[in-house]
């Protein structure tokens, strides 16, 4: 994951110096999504372009950047196109030379920052290095901006074509998943950019109100498109295009969401959307909506927390109760989710469920699976979105297929999503991010209402994604009489859920002592069993995260199948023991983790003074 921001101003006079500070800051609003290198690519007098990379966080980049840049701080550009990327390594280690933005050449004919991976990018190498081309790092996009200055300038039509029909060449050879924003010295003051499989969005800035609220679509291959530009009319505007809402709400609300393979360009100043061909099966509009963001810039700021995840974990009693406001009656017991109502029928009557997801969000999946079955009477599957697919999992059109992600845009997730739906099954979708490709392409959903979550590490968003997990499960099961008293109790435990969580975070000082007596460790294993299988592997995923301490979590019903071998006085163990109906065999692995002379932390319920 990594994060991408370009800035053009159009006929708005200002100094190089604030262009450099829009640029920086939009990557450290970025800096969640990697934060092992940084770079910038900017137009220079003489030199034509400047590029600007640096090993490590943003703010190592900024000091260098005004370093260099200081003679030319103070000039002022009309127009200019910046691009700039935070990188978290995929290919190749973390240094200057694998650092974006990544060039065609010392002329810097092509430059290009990129989002995600190439899997064919071994075989275009292999040809472009036949063609006398050398490369200087060891990343996978090093060959984008080479393949744009090859088809430029070597291939039979080349100085013919226009950015945008070289960018187009280029993403036909690509495979992968990607989102690419386009610099060139050979097409000055444009911008070309393209999304397919990870995040990319344009926000559009003009000193007079924005009366459009559509950008139509031109089609290659479609006769008499026409043009179907937004075209500002000879006013001054500005472009912004990121990963994340998050760079954007400081410079505007006006917003387009990308979908996979628009290719969206700007030249003098007018914003074109294209694309290759048209599908009927998927291409079911020829516009993308001008939006408007609900996000305000203080939901993006730390206020007096040091970090943004701390900040997200005491938002937790506030973002459970979003989640659930307007949608649970706690009078009369009743749960309704607008948007489930139109086939909330056909989810009952369905034959099986499978969740699909990853990382944490598929560990929500595992936490309310069982709550799940319990309330439809139906099998459930937990499915990993990659291993799915590379399954090819038979699906069938009485199936309910839910999707479950953060961002809305989670790459192999996405792809699952997309062989369901050829297959026929009911799509459903439960995202925190309104407009993203899950929300658009499911055929209905939930938006959990978490609020911008910044941290790399996933709090809030897995606490109100088991939220909606819970209230679907109510959902689904309060048509049953026999069902309608469970359904109650568990309604009323969720009116209770922010006070307790509030309680839990009382224990700050409590838990950081712990944290102080473990962070030298080398590994830990977490334990649990029912309900609390999940807590385990959330749990263990994000000490891996945070801490890159080595973690496992460990259903404890599997202890003596293995892991209890790693159980010594060395060994740090956290089991989860709660009165539940697994009350007792959880009970029973902690009596095995201290007869091996383990070392284990409890997390058990107020007042258990056995476990205790």
């Amino acid at each position: 994951m990594c994060g991408i921001f370009a800035y053009l101003n159009f006929c708005v006079p200002c100094q190089r110096q604030k262009v450099y500070e829009i640029l920086l800051r939009g990557l450290e609003r970025l800096e969640y999504r990697g934060y092992d290198s940084a770079g910038i690519a900017v137009d220079y007098p003489e030199e034509g372009v400047h590029i600007v990379r640096k090993q490590g966080k943003v703010k190592m980049l900024r000091g260098i950047v005004f370093d260099i840049e200081k003679a030319e701080c103070s000039s002022i550009v009309n127009t200019h196109v910046g691009i700039a990327h935070t990188r978290w390594a995929t290919h190749g280690e973390p240094s200057e030379r694998n650092s974006h933005p990544q060039s065609s050449g010392e002329d810097n004919s092509f430059m290009v920052v990129h989002n995600g991976i190439i899997t064919n990018f071994k075989d275009i190498k292999q040809f472009l290095e036949k063609e006398n081309y050398t490369f200087t790092s060891d990343t996978d996009t090093e060959v984008i901006p080479k393949l744009a200055h090859y088809i430029y300038h070597h291939s039979e039509e080349g100085k013919t074509l226009s950015f945008t029909e070289v960018v187009e060449r280029v993403i036909s050879q690509l495979e992968g998943a990607f989102a690419l924003v386009f610099k060139s010295t050979v097409f000055p003051k444009q911008i070309v950019a393209v999304k397919r499989g990870s995040p990319l969005l344009v926000g559009i800035k003009s000193e007079r109100d924005i009366s459009m609220d559509k950008v139509n679509i031109s089609y290659r291959q479609k006769e008499n498109s026409g043009d179907r530009a937004f075209n500002i009319a000879g006013q001054s505007a500005e472009y912004f295009f990121a990963s994340d809402a998050s760079a954007l709400i400081e410079h505007t609300d006006r917003v387009i969401y990308l979908e996979d393979d628009d290719v969206t360009s700007i030249v003098d100043g007018s914003l074109r959307i294209n694309r290759l061909k048209e599908h009927a099966k998927t291409d079911e509009t020829t516009s993308r909506q001008i939006t408007t963001l609900r996000l305000q810039l203080q939901q993006i700021m730390k206020g007096n927390y040091s970090t943004f995840m701390e900040k997200e974990i005491h938002e937790q009693p506030e973002s459970v109760m979003n989640t659930m406001r307007g949608r649970i009656d706690f009078t009369s017991d009743m749960v309704r989710l607008g948007g489930l109502q139109s086939h909330a029928n056909a989810i009952k009557r369905c034959r099986r469920i499978i969740v699909i997801a990853s990382g944490t969000s598929y560990n929500s999946g595992v936490a309310t699976r069982q709550l799940l079955e319990e309330l439809s009477d139906v099998p459930v599957v937990i499915e990993l979105g990659s291993d799915f697919l590379d399954r090819r999992c038979p699906v069938f059109r009485d199936d309910v297929c839910i999707f479950i992600s953060q961002s809305g845009e989670t790459a192999d997730t996405l792809n699952a999503l997309r062989y369901c739906k050829s297959r026929g099954a009911l799509l459903l979708g439960i995202t925190n991010t309104v407009g993203s490709a899950i929300s658009r392409e499911t055929d209905c959903g939930i938006h959990i209402n978490a609020g911008p979550e910044i941290g790399v590490a996933s709090t809030k968003a897995y606490t109100s994604q088991i939220v909606s997990m819970v209230m679907l499960s109510v959902m689904i099961g309060s048509d049953s009489i026999s069902k309608q008293k469970r359904c109650a109790d568990i309604i009323q435990g969720l009116k209770e859920l922010p006070e307790l969580i509030r309680k839990v975070l009382k224990k700050n000082d409590e838990i950081l002592a712990l944290a102080k007596e473990l962070y030298e460790e080398k590994s830990l294993l977490l334990m649990g069993r029912g309900y609390n299988y999940a807590t385990c592997l959330e749990g263990a995923l994000k000490v891996k995260e945070v801490s890159y301490m080595h973690s496992e979590g460990i259903l404890s019903g599997e202890l003596k199948h293995g892991p209890l071998a790693l159980v010594d006085e060395n060994m740090p163990c956290v089991i989860v023991v709660v009165k539940d109906n697994t009350y007792s065999k959880c009970h029973n692995a902690l009596q095995q983790v201290k007869a091996r002379q383990g070392r284990p932390i409890t997390i058990c319920e107020e007042g258990d003074t056995e476990v205790q």
